[in-house]
């Protein structure tokens, strides 16, 4: 299955696509602005030249890189850039080199004079070796060389400590209050009276505790035991809690109250 593939827009232009462009379109030249954030200084320019024509930067052309480099200034000029200094300084140092290997040279048959371009050639040299160290660092992982991963081992000897939320005295009247209700679903009528200790139902309550397991609130009542019974249990319950026998417990809001002896 063949699909075809629209061409997107050059531009719109108050609604309509413009999918050619215009025979008499003029550009102004204020609109045409150029930056200089590709190069670093002077010599990252030259070196950028030489680059390009594959020159030899030992043996550096310097009429021809020289007539490069003051034809770039010129076009930044005309754009209306305002060049740093060092661009200046370099363009006046190209050219006294060019004029001074121009000139015939003035020296003694046993002196030895030094090439004009010795100088500049040194310091392409040593730029490139640091902008090629420069681009090999920054082309090394940004991870553990800018960012760094941050890792956190979890100790064995570290447990959890777990604080149950204290039991409010409403949290006790409405758990008394379900017990309470639990007891009129299974009242019955009593023949003989019986006669309920609450130091008696303290005594019940410990022997059913232990300092190990929680045990539900309901599970100390007895519905058989009518209301009488339930009220001397939840008396019991409070003194037990009052004189430091009992520990109460809640996992959260509104969910089952645990009783668990000290």
């Amino acid at each position: 299955m063949q699909g075809t593939q629209q061409s997107l827009p050059l531009a719109v232009v108050r609604g309509q696509a413009m999918t050619e462009m215009p025979q008499d379109l003029f550009i102004p030249p204020e609109a045409l602005e150029v930056f200089l954030e590709s190069f670093e200084g002077p010599l990252d320019l030259l070196l950028y030249l030489i680059r390009k024509q594959k020159l030899d930067v030992v043996d550096l052309p310097i009429s021809q890189i020289t007539a490069q480099y003051l034809e770039y200034i010129a076009m930044l000029t005309q754009a209306r850039i305002e060049l740093a200094s060092d661009y200046l300084v370099m363009a006046a140092t190209l050219a006294e080199i060019k004029s001074r290997l121009l000139l015939p040279r003035m020296v003694a048959e046993d002196e030895v004079e030094e090439d004009p371009r010795a100088q500049l050639i040194r310091q392409l040299k040593a730029y490139e070796v640091i902008k090629e160290a420069s681009q090999k660092i920054d082309d090394l992982p940004r991870l553990e060389r800018d960012v760094f991963q941050a890792t956190a081992a979890p100790s064995p000897n570290i447990k959890p400590l777990v604080i149950p939320p204290d039991v409010s005295l409403f949290e006790i009247a409405r758990a008394f209050g379900d017990v309470l209700k639990r007891i009129d679903a299974y009242e019955d009528h009593h023949v003989k009276r019986e006669q309920l200790s609450t130091r008696e139902r303290m005594s019940q309550i410990l022997a059913m505790l232990n300092s190990e397991d929680f045990t539900p609130f309901e599970r100390l009542f007895s519905v058989e035991e009518g209301r009488a019974g339930v009220v001397v249990t939840f008396l019991a319950l409070m003194e037990l809690v009052k004189e430091l026998l009992v520990e109460l417990y809640q996992t959260e809001p509104f969910s089952t109250i645990y009783v668990k002896a000290y």
